[in-house]
């Protein structure tokens, strides 16, 4: 169970994932989505165990006069590599992060180059995980008529296992605007099953997320992340 959740769990993953916004601040009843191809992949280069993750996502933006009306298209690629140590009970990971802008329109993108860094701690329990994921993130290059990029995001995840391979789960995403002060803090409260079948393991779970604090319009009031998360033998 544990392992199924755990993003330091040095397995094979693909996760077909969904985050739905059903409205935004100041956009009215606008809705919008982000559809998430994910892998992971662990190795050893420099003789280092560390798990390369990739996130390629397909966003469909708000219609709205601030996003210039519906439009739907690849977004921004992102990849972190993160050195996995232990420390105690806990389970860390750090490493560099890379954003390349891939987006196949100016609206579901940034066109910009980013870097930064992605750090993760985990503390496995008896009952399930508790933990997060911390990213940052700064532009460096790109399109000059774009503007500047300077992010942080922290997620924290909370997990309680219960019988029969069902769990429920909190799993959020804080987002920072650290160039104009914007932000949006939700918080979220879900469930998922896990399951095993032919060595591959299977984790389905939805999560409604509302807003509690945010700055900023386009922040989004109320959101469905859910999917599909499998780890496949190495």
């Amino acid at each position: 169970m544990n392992a199924a959740n755990n993003p330091l769990t040095p397995t094979i993953g693909l996760n077909l994932q969904n985050q739905y916004s059903g409205r935004y601040y100041g956009l009215g009843d606008a809705d919008g989505n982000a559809a998430l191809l994910r892998g992971t992949l662990p190795h050893k280069l420099f003789g280092a165990p560390q798990i390369v993750r990739a996130t390629l996502p397909v966003v469909t933006t708000p219609n709205s006069d601030l996003t210039g009306g519906r439009h739907t298209g690849v977004g921004d690629l992102n990849l972190f590599d993160v050195f996995l140590f232990q420390a105690g009970g806990m389970q860390l990971g750090v490493g560099p992060q890379l954003t390349i802008p891939t987006a196949s329109r100016d609206e579901t993108g940034t066109g910009k180059w980013q870097g930064g860094f992605a750090a993760i701690a985990m503390a496995p329990q008896p009952w399930g995980l508790v933990g997060g994921l911390m990213t940052w993130q700064k532009s460096f290059a790109g399109d000059s008529d774009r503007p500047s990029q300077d992010n942080a995001t922290l997620q924290p995840f909370v997990i309680r296992n219960l019988p029969d391979g069902w769990y429920m789960r909190s799993s959020a995403t804080w987002n920072f605007n650290l160039r104009n002060g914007d932000y949006s803090i939700p918080i979220g409260v879900g469930a998922g099953k896990i399951w095993k079948g032919n060595g591959v393991t299977y984790n389905l779970f939805a999560e409604p997320q509302w807003t509690v604090a945010h700055q900023g319009e386009g922040q989004p009031k109320f959101q469905v992340f859910f999917g599909l998360n499998l780890q496949l033998p190495l």
